[in-house]
């Protein structure tokens, strides 16, 4: 994990407004968001293996992936990239399970914490850049 300085660490903004302007240059709400926290995450490459990723809390209201429209308000965290490495392919040693199959079929990855090149980190510092153009001052 690469730390990416922005302007944009520790700003309040609305999360449906913030999450419109991400969206319009490629950042997805992450998997990992919940009613309190979450981030905007962007894939650097076409693997899907490097990404940067914009972190924040909620500090007032929740947010909900369903709804369109929300009161809360988000601050954001310290941009970083980060680089998750898995071995290609099937995990050999997947459990066999109904119910189980469609999650235990991938292997997790190698090294979550991957070393991260240059270029991705010069990219990323790029993106960010553009991004914070879209945030009044």
């Amino acid at each position: 994990m690469i730390p990416i300085s922005s302007v944009l660490k520790s700003r309040e903004q609305h999360f449906t407004e913030t999450k419109e302007l991400l969206e319009s240059r490629q950042f997805t709400l992450g998997g990992n968001w919940d009613y309190e926290s979450g981030s905007f995450d962007r894939a650097l490459d076409e693997a899907h293996k490097v990404w940067l990723r914009i972190p924040f809390e909620v500090v007032n209201g929740n947010i909900d992936s369903e709804t369109t429209e929300t009161e809360a308000k988000i601050k954001l965290g310290s941009p970083y990239v980060l680089k998750h490495e898995y071995n290609e392919g099937n995990d050999p040693e997947a459990s066999i399970r109904l119910a189980g199959a469609v999650f235990d079929q991938f292997q997790s990855p190698v090294n979550p914490d991957g070393k991260v090149e240059r270029e991705w980190i010069d990219s990323a510092k790029h993106i960010m850049h553009e991004v914070e153009q879209l945030f009044p001052s």
